[in-house]
This record gives structure tokens, sequence and C-alpha cells, in this order.
């Protein structure tokens, strides 16, 4: 397996901060909005996020956690574990903005719409992702929020790794698959 380094500790932080520049910049407030991660990984990029736009703003703002394992169209032909669910917060009503490490086909981003409206009807919902696979997407999912957009392969992954999971350090690498032949 072969991989290659798309983006080390400092680049990621550069990103998550412009990343939250552009989301004061149109959301101002955040009285009326509230980040949702997808589990699993997307919450940690949540975290950083909403813990940078307090630092930055001085404003509390709401953060929820998502799971959306049994809204998944291929739910039943896996074995994907299923995460908590977390949301304090009145979905109805709010400019929700999820948030995902990576976009691949855009099958989760729809399982996790179904699964948000479960919680109520939002008053509109953007898409923030750290790092968008370009030509690969399924479905018609566009990101309003990209960290960086890279050109992947079919037989290519993205693999994020977080300190909060145990990494070293944060990183996100581009890995050639191996064929199994």
């Amino acid at each position: 397996m072969e991989k290659r380094l798309i983006f080390d500790n400092q680049l990621i932080n550069i990103t998550i901060s412009r990343l939250c520049h552009e989301l004061i910049e149109n959301h101002q407030s955040f009285d009326n909005s509230a980040i949702l991660g997808l589990q699993p990984r997307g919450i940690f990029l949540a975290e950083r996020l909403r813990q940078r736009l307090q630092d930055i703003t001085r404003q509390k703002i709401a953060l929820g956690y998502l799971d959306v394992t049994f809204y998944r169209d291929d739910f039943r032909r896996s074995d994907i574990k299923a995460n908590a669910t977390k949301i304090d917060f009145v979905v109805e009503g709010r400019e929700v903005i999820l948030v995902d490490d990576v976009l691949y086909t855009g099958r989760t981003v729809r399982a996790a719409m179904d699964a948000m409206t479960a919680f109520g009807r939002p008053e509109k919902v953007e898409l923030l992702t750290l790092i968008d696979r370009k030509y690969t997407r399924h479905l018609p999912v566009e990101a309003n929020y990209v960290g960086r957009q890279v050109n992947t392969l079919q037989s290519q992954r993205i693999k994020v790794e977080w300190k909060e999971q145990g990494a070293a350090q944060d990183s996100i690498w581009l890995v050639e698959q191996e064929d199994e032949a």
C-alpha cells in the first residue's frame, strides 16, 4: 500500500481557520445556526470547527453528532456499526451545517439529510467537508464549504488521521489500494 501526504498538521489548521472565516461570513451571529458532525469521522472536524468559531466569535455555537447508519441505502448489505446520535437542540427552523471529513459518493450526505429530518425540518442545510473527492459522485451532492478538492481514482482512498483517534499528529493521506489478485 503506497500513501502520499496531502495535508500535514499545519495545513489542516490553516484550512480549518479558513473554513471558519467562510462560515462567519455567511452566518455572522450563529444565533440560528447549528453544526452537525456526521458520525463517526465528521465529529472530529465538527468539534474543531466549533471550538475555533467560539474562540473567534466569542459566541456559543450548537453542536450535535448525527449517526446515519440506519438511513444508508447499503445498511442491510454491510456490517456497519452504529454510533451515537447526540442532538440537544431543536433542528426545526435552524440553519444546519452538516460536517464530514471526506465527500466521496454523496450517499452518506443523502442519508444524513434523511436522518436529520427525523429531528425536524431545518430552515437551511449546508455541507462542509475537509476533502472533496472529485469525479466520484454517485448522487448530485455538492459541498458549500470545501477544504480542498482532490482528484482521485477508484483505486485510491483518502485517509484522515486525527490526534483524537490516537494518531501522532493530524494528517491526511492519499492511499493507493493494492489490487487483490
